[in-house]
């Protein structure tokens, strides 16, 4: 039995402790709250057996060095060259010598500046290893470095072009020669370089993509400039100023992003193609902003894409594409805050770094969400990526309200490094797309994230001088020392980083990301690019993928050859009434491009098993157009706006893997 004493001291003990007790409560209880989710290994290795990948590196011209790891700058941004330095890797992966496949690769390997085209590892030697050159145009190699490579058929010849963007001068179109050295084996002598656009202006491009913005049915260009036009950001010998951003969240003091819009191209042994800079094409937050992605897509369904700018230090930007031919109009478009949302989880609002774009359908109402990388790494300035999923009320963005809320969190993927291309794809041709993303910064061995955590904090006003930012040079690491992350949809519906299961988690500094079918067996291969050291192809060895339906929808080009149909929507209707769409991209992302088709994973569906497939387009004219066809899993090319085809003849394109038009 308990005397009075003792219960009257534990009485007084509680009394004392009471308010500890409870903060310890309500620690243990938010700790709980707080940790992420983890995946069961019986579920984590049955995922992981659904991947094989076949790593190769991509090669380089011989008797170079590749020991470089940072550029020659500007005088008065030389105590910062390797932030300077940090960009530039990137990668392709298209049909470029008309075989049928995807099986080319255009790449920036930033250790000698150049852009290399050569043919995907494992592919044949179709023809030699070569590197792009703009002479006779006017390039120095000592204040000029590539960004990045988008193919595209920019004069609509029917033959695959390349278009390189840069740091110092204007992009660049090499155009496919049509007769002589153009039909011979691809080299440097098959194209022809011409201007992208008029004039002779320093820009320093970090991002561009190709879509019809204005619906006349022909490419424009959409290009993301970063440091101000004009800024000689790797001249040596500058002797004009150089300034950084603004602000650490509201920076619009950057180059002009512009609009190109085609004008019209010429075939043969001297090919051309001719686009317009559209004066004023976007709002005054838009043109400067420092932008390090792009993306365009059809969001409401009237084939006009929407374009999305993921700008570092600032705002992101979603427009409202109210284009007609001739003329593109724009509206801003943003999302609205609720109790429960942060600002910068507010679509346009956010004061994030934008660094990656990609669509996919993830929540099946037949409306792109928007993947965007942003700097998510625990301890090192810490923000969130963004999943933005469609609410499905379309109607709103006639009042200039985005549709989106950002999902990241709940779907596991608002953390992993500091990102830069994301990418969709289903690997595993399940139905469900898995995530892949090239993180990292720069590499070496005296973390710098105490100081720059210290310019983060400090006041906004010393953005803008490079001498009041922490020195970052050689050796000196950010977020260095990171693994691209791998992720798998679990039976939760959140997303896990299965990488290190793969053998995909070596440490890299990377910044593009390609995916392509690039054997068309029905399984997605994909590219990396890596900033600073070499680069990968991953071929898919999967011995679980289940049954997919490839398309690559064409349209009619010059000299009766084809070209891809970008932009087109594709929707596949599977027997059981779900609809899966997906739209032919233009080289949405940062510095990686993927291949001009659509991809969908079927799962244990029949290979027999027909389907109906909606596609709508825009032709040659404009017009909007629409077609039904009837198709089996497997590989299908087709051309849009052709007479339809007898039954008989719809059996054998279904099986056709050769080469379109």
């Amino acid at each position: 039995m308990t005397d009075g004493t003792d219960m009257s001291e534990r009485s007084s003990f509680l009394r004392r402790n009471a308010t500890r007790l409870l903060a310890l409560a309500l620690i243990l209880g938010l700790f709980g709250f707080a940790r992420l989710p983890t995946l069961p290994d019986a579920e984590r290795q049955a995922l992981a057996g659904h991947f094989a990948f076949a790593r190769a590196p991509l090669a380089t011209p011989a008797g170079l060095r590749l020991d470089r790891a940072v550029r020659a700058v500007h005088p008065g941004l030389k105590d910062i060259a390797s932030w300077i330095s940090s960009v530039g890797a990137g990668v392709a992966l298209n049909d470029l010598d008309g075989d049928g496949l995807p099986n080319d690769l255009c790449s920036v390997d930033t250790r000698i500046d150049k852009v290399l085209v050569q043919p995907v590892p494992g592919t044949g030697a179709r023809y030699p290893l070569f590197a792009l050159d703009p002479s006779p145009l006017s390039y120095d190699a000592r204040t000029m470095a590539p960004m990045g490579c988008l193919p595209g058929d920019f004069n609509e010849d029917g033959r695959m072009d390349l278009l390189v963007y840069y740091w110092g001068r204007q992009p660049v179109i090499f155009l496919r020669r049509d007769g002589g050295e153009g039909d011979k084996p691809l080299s440097l002598a098959s194209f022809r370089p011409v201007e992208a656009a008029p004039g002779n202006e320093i820009w320093n491009t970090n991002a561009l993509t190709s879509a019809d913005v204005d619906g006349d049915g022909h490419l424009d260009l959409i290009v993301g400039n970063y440091f101000p036009d004009g800024m000689r950001v790797l001249d040596a010998t500058a002797t004009d100023g150089a300034h950084m951003h603004r602000s650490m969240s509201r920076s619009e003091n950057g180059g002009k992003n512009r609009l190109l819009l085609w004008q019209g191209g010429t075939a043969g042994p001297e090919p051309t193609v001719k686009f317009v800079d559209v004066a004023n094409a976007f709002d005054p937050q838009t043109t400067y902003s420092w932008t390090l992605a792009v993306g365009a897509a059809d969001l409401d369904g009237d084939l006009l894409p929407e374009i999305y700018f993921g700008n570092d230090f600032g705002n992101d930007r979603l427009l409202h594409n109210l284009s007609t031919p001739g003329h593109p109009r724009f509206a801003v478009l943003e999302g609205r805050k609720t109790f429960t949302t942060p600002t910068s989880k507010v679509l346009g609002h956010d004061s994030f770094k934008g660094m990656g774009i990609d669509f996919a359908d993830l929540n099946g109402d037949g409306i792109p969400d928007i993947y965007v990388s942003n700097i998510a790494q625990n301890y090192a300035l810490e923000e969130s990526h963004f999943v933005w999923v469609s609410t499905g009320d379309l109607k709103s963005m006639r009042r200039g309200v985005a549709p989106y809320s950002d999902q990241s969190e709940s779907l596991g993927l608002s953390r992993s490094g500091w990102g830069w291309d994301a990418r969709f794809a289903d690997f595993d041709n399940d139905g469900v797309p898995e995530a892949v993303q090239a993180v990292g910064f720069a590499r070496g061995e005296r973390n710098r994230w105490p100081e720059l955590h210290e310019l983060a904090m400090g006041n906004d006003n010393n953005m803008l001088h490079p001498g009041a930012w922490p020195h970052f040079w050689p050796g000196d690491d950010l977020s260095g020392h990171l693994h691209d992350p791998f992720f798998v949809r679990a039976r939760d519906g959140r997303y896990y980083d299965l990488a290190a299961d793969l053998g995909l988690d070596d440490e890299h500094v990377s910044r593009g990301i390609a995916v392509a079918d690039v054997d068309g067996d029905g399984r997605l291969d994909f590219a990396l690019a890596n900033q600073w050291e070499t680069s990968y192809f991953f071929h898919n060895e999967s011995a679980k993928a289940g049954a997919f339906l490839e398309l690559l929808p064409r349209l009619p080009a010059l000299a009766g050859r084809t070209r891809p149909a970008v932009g087109a929507e594709v929707a596949v209707t599977l027997p059981d009434g779900r609809r899966r769409v997906a739209q032919v991209d233009g080289g949405s992302g940062h510095s990686g491009k993927r291949a001009p088709e659509v991809h969908f994973g079927l799962g244990r569906l029949s290979p027999a098993t027909p389907l109906r497939v909606d596609v709508r387009w825009r032709d040659g004219q404009g017009k909007l157009r629409a077609t039904t066809l009837r198709l089996t899993p497997g590989r299908h090319v087709f051309v849009l706006g052709a007479p339809e085809p007898p039954p008989q003849a719809v059996a054998a394109l279904s099986a056709f893997k050769g080469k379109a038009g």
